[in-house]
């Protein structure tokens, strides 16, 4: 998967940016420019460049990529299929709203695909590929520490889809993305609640369970790797939770004053 966000974009940047796609890159390739499109605001989503229920337009889109319409009219068809967006009436894109019950939906799904393809990624881990995923895991570690926030959502896909790559399976990666894109919404949360509390001095220690999941790769325990796996969900599912429920009260203030 490709990263639509260069690696200077730092925390300052993320947060005083609502739409972090400004730094959409130009598609000028006539062949590739339909791929191009949607491939840019598929990752975006996943990464949560874009607020829950936000509005997306096709004519600041195409002024982004350079591109006519059609191109982005047809990317925003894709990614509504994908259920990465939602179409009104009128024809216009918006970006799905949150709420507990689909998160908790996405988070069951998503420990069932990714712990089946993390225990059968045991069964075949080679000492290169867990090398490789102990870098991963230290690099997310020293991104969070650094408050680096791109650089720690960055390196947690790519923790995640080097793990999955190692189950050799045709079918749960091509699963596993479309799930991480309908969490785009809720990734934005997290990215958004992570910056203010490294503001705050506070850093969380979201890599334990990467370490804890290598540890059992490492030993090609497909069992241990895949509860700690859904351990690594469930703390982020536990922390967006929280969330949701501080939006919710925060909104009921508002009202009642």
């Amino acid at each position: 998967m490709k990263a639509f966000l260069p690696t200077s974009w730092s925390k300052d940047e993320f947060l005083k940016n609502p739409m972090v796609n400004r730094r959409l890159l130009r598609v000028t390739s006539r062949i590739t420019v339909q791929d191009g499109v949607y491939e840019q605001l598929r990752n975006a989503l996943m990464w949560g460049a874009f607020e829950p229920s936000q509005a997306i337009t096709i004519s600041s889109l195409a002024n982004e990529f350079g591109v006519s319409h059609m191109p982005v009219r047809e990317a925003l068809r894709r990614l509504a299929a994908e259920n990465g967006l939602e179409i009104g009436h009128n024809g216009s894109a918006r970006v799905p709203a949150v709420s507990r019950r689909r998160l908790d939906d996405l988070c069951q799904a998503r420990k069932e695909l990714e712990g089946l393809a993390t225990e059968l990624a045991a069964a075949k881990m080679t000492d290169e590929a867990a090398n490789r995923l102990q870098v991963l895991a230290e690099e997310h570690q020293a991104t969070g520490q650094a408050g680096d926030i791109f650089g720690m959502l960055k390196k947690n896909q790519e923790f995640h889809f080097s793990i999955y790559e190692n189950a050799h399976s045709e079918v749960l990666p091509q699963h596993i993305e479309m799930l991480w894109l309908r969490f785009g919404p809720y990734m934005r949360m997290l990215s958004d609640y992570v910056a203010q509390e490294f503001e705050r001095g506070i850093i969380h220690p979201f890599s334990i369970h990467h370490l804890e999941i290598v540890t059992a790769l490492r030993e090609r325990n497909g069992t241990q790797a895949r509860e700690a796996i859904v351990r690594d969900i469930a703390a982020t599912q536990a922390l967006l939770q929280s969330r949701l429920e501080h939006l919710a009260q925060e909104l009921s203030v508002s009202k009642s004053t």
